[in-house]
C-alpha cells in the first residue's frame, strides 16, 4: 500500500488540525486523525453521524486545505450509474452523424461525453476532492456499484474501455445512518463517527463561523440548542442551525429587539418543522431563559 507521509506540507494529524482550523473548520483529534490517515493511505474517508454535525463541512474544509475543487455527488433513492459516472450526449451524437453524411465519425469521443462526478475524479485525481454525500440515501445496488470504484479507482466504459486514476483520488463519503451500510463498503474506508460537539467547542465553532456574534450570545444559543436536541423533535438543530440562530438573534438585537425576545423571534432558523415548533412552543420561553441565565 502506498503511503504518503507528507500531504501539501501536512505531516501528521496535528498539522492537519491546524490547517483545518485555518479553513474555518474546528476539528477534534478524532476527525483530524481519521482525515490524515485517509489522505496518507490513499483510502476513502467515511464520516457517519446525525444530520448537522459537520460531515459535509469537513469535506469542504479538506478540499480547501488541499487547494482542490470539491465535486459533490448527492445521493438519493434510485440514483444510478449514469448520474454518478457519465452519460452520452445522444442529441449531439445524432446531430454529428447527420452532419457527417457519408464520412466516418467517432461519436464516442470526449466531445460527446457528459462527465459526472465519479468520472471527473478519476480523470483529474490531483485537482479534485470527491464528496459522495449521504450514501445511506442510495439503495444497496448503488452501494454495491461503488465497491469496484473504491477498491481500484477505475470504471469501465463499454465504448472506450477502462478508465483508471493516475493516483488515488481523495474521496469522502458521508452517512446519516438512516440504514446500515454494507460491511464491504466500510472495509474500504477509514471510518470516523462525528457526534455533536460539547458546549465549549460548539460555542467556539459559532464564534468562528459568525464573527459578529458575541461570546455570551454564542454560549446562550449553544445551551438552548443543547436543550432542543434532547427533545423528541423530528429535525433537531445541527451546528449550522446554531450558527444561523446566533447570527439571526444578533441581527434582530442590533435592530432593536431586546434579549431574550431576539432569540424567541428568530427560532425559525433553528427549528424548521411546523410540528417541532408547535411541540416546543409552550416551553420555549423557559428554555431560552435558562440558556441565557
Amino acid at each position: 500500500m502506498p503511503v504518503r507521509s507528507n500531504i501539501v506540507g501536512i505531516d501528521g494529524p496535528e498539522a492537519l488540525e491546524k490547517a483545518l482550523r485555518a479553513a474555518y473548520y474546528l476539528a477534534d483529534d478524532g476527525i483530524a486523525t481519521a482525515s490524515y490517515l485517509s489522505l496518507a493511505l490513499g483510502k476513502p474517508l467515511l464520516l457517519e453521524g446525525a444530520p448537522g454535525v459537520g460531515k459535509t463541512e469537513a469535506a469542504k474544509a479538506i478540499a480547501a486545505v488541499l487547494g482542490r475543487r470539491l465535486i459533490r455527488l448527492q445521493c438519493y433513492e434510485g440514483i444510478d450509474a449514469a448520474a454518478a459516472l457519465y452519460e452520452w450526449n445522444y442529441p449531439r451524437q445524432m446531430l454529428a452523424i447527420r452532419q457527417a453524411g457519408e464520412e466516418s465519425i467517432d461519436i464516442y469521443g470526449d466531445a460527446f461525453l457528459i462527465e459526472r462526478p465519479m468520472l471527473a475524479a478519476l480523470r483529474a485525481p490531483d485537482a479534485m476532492v470527491l464528496l459522495i454525500d449521504e450514501i445511506d440515501r442510495a439503495d444497496q445496488e448503488f452501494e454495491a456499484f461503488l465497491l469496484e470504484f473504491l477498491s481500484d479507482f477505475q470504471i469501465s466504459i463499454p465504448e472506450r474501455g477502462t478508465v483508471r486514476a493516475a493516483e488515488h483520488p481523495v474521496v469522502v463519503l458521508t452517512s446519516n445512518r438512516t440504514r446500515d451500510l454494507h460491511e464491504a463498503l466500510r472495509r474500504r474506508c477509514v471510518y470516523h463517527w462525528i457526534d455533536y460537539p460539547n458546549a465549549e467547542r460548539e460555542a467556539r465553532i459559532v464564534m468562528m463561523r459568525a464573527s459578529s456574534v458575541a461570546e455570551v450570545t454564542a454560549r446562550a444559543v449553544v445551551a438552548a440548542v443543547g436543550r432542543l436536541r434532547r427533545e423528541p423533535l423530528s429535525k433537531a438543530p445541527g451546528i449550522a442551525e446554531a450558527v444561523d440562530w446566533a447570527e439571526a438573534a444578533t441581527l434582530l438585537n442590533k435592530g432593536g429587539a431586546r434579549w431574550p425576545d431576539a432569540f424567541k423571534r428568530s427560532i425559525g432558523v433553528a427549528l424548521k418543522d411546523e410540528e417541532d415548533l408547535h411541540f416546543i412552543s409552550p416551553r420555549l420561553d423557559a428554555i431560552i431563559a435558562e440558556a441565557a441565565a
